[in-house]
């Protein structure tokens, strides 16, 4: 299974750009984020005609994720397992041959001192929660997206200028590592442990074309699948193209 995970920025921005790519990667499973759009304006007909089962949690001009699967999809779910009615569209999930795979988009909180900021550290909390009520470490399991935080030094442009700031924030890695605790592996690390691999580059000062970015992005994976997973990379390609999103796909490839 060939799995890619893109924090997409709009899909009716980047609708002509994501298709394309999709075609070139020919990823089995695509978990999409941000999508800002409501389902009827998704493009599921497109993704149809290119052999995808779509499923999406969407909304008007905010969040919305989704999964697009070459393989059938069923248990299609929405939302925090405490949550009746999802205010925000922020979690989406599937199973596919067997693997509860998670397509998550994770507040961003805006700064340290904002209101927002402890939504955030408590959204980790919850999201463990929902996980843990449908799955367990042994069983195979992906959690994929946009986290919004990076997890050490190496996925820091500056990691001594942005310490204590938003996306690099000691609460908000604390948040991550009991969401990691749960018995979840970061597979890229798997394959890359070296710094400078980015997933998020501010669209301001040239962030991207310096290299000032972010990891951000992840799979995540149970152990019971993380084993088989072959190989991780963030493919840059589509940042390099015209009005792209500020985040590039994570793509993992498991056995």
């Amino acid at each position: 299974m060939k799995l890619a995970t893109w924090n997409v920025n709009s899909i009716r921005a980047r609708h002509d750009a994501v298709l394309a790519w999709i075609s070139r990667v020919e990823p089995d499973v695509v978990c999409l984020q941000e999508t800002k759009v409501e389902d009827d304006d998704f493009p599921t007909e497109e993704l149809l005609r290119l052999g995808y089962a779509v499923a999406t949690a969407g909304q008007k001009s905010y969040n919305g994720v989704a999964i697009a699967s070459r393989l059938p999809m069923t248990q299609v779910a929405i939302g925090l397992v405490d949550e009746a009615e999802p205010s925000e569209a922020r979690l989406l999930r599937a199973t596919i041959e067997g693997v509860r795979v998670y397509s998550v988009y994770v507040p961003n909180g805006k700064s340290p001192s904002s209101p927002a900021f402890p939504g955030k550290l408590r959204f980790f909390g919850r999201l463990r929660d929902t996980i843990a009520s449908e799955t367990s470490p042994g069983s195979p399991a992906i959690v994929c997206g946009d986290f919004n935080v990076a997890p050490d030094d190496r996925d820091v442009f500056d990691p001594v200028g942005q310490r204590g700031q938003l996306l690099y924030h000691p609460d908000e890695q604390r948040a991550l590592s009991e969401l990691l605790s749960f018995g979840l592996v970061d597979v890229f690390r798997l394959h890359r442990p070296e710094g400078g691999q980015f997933t998020w580059w501010d669209y301001r000062a040239g962030a991207f074309r310096r290299n000032q970015g972010f990891r951000i992005d992840f799979v995540l994976a149970t152990e019971a699948i993380a084993s088989r997973c072959t190989s991780a990379s963030i493919d840059i390609e589509p940042r390099h193209g015209e009005r792209p999103s500020d985040h590039a796909p994570v793509v993992a490839t498991f056995a």
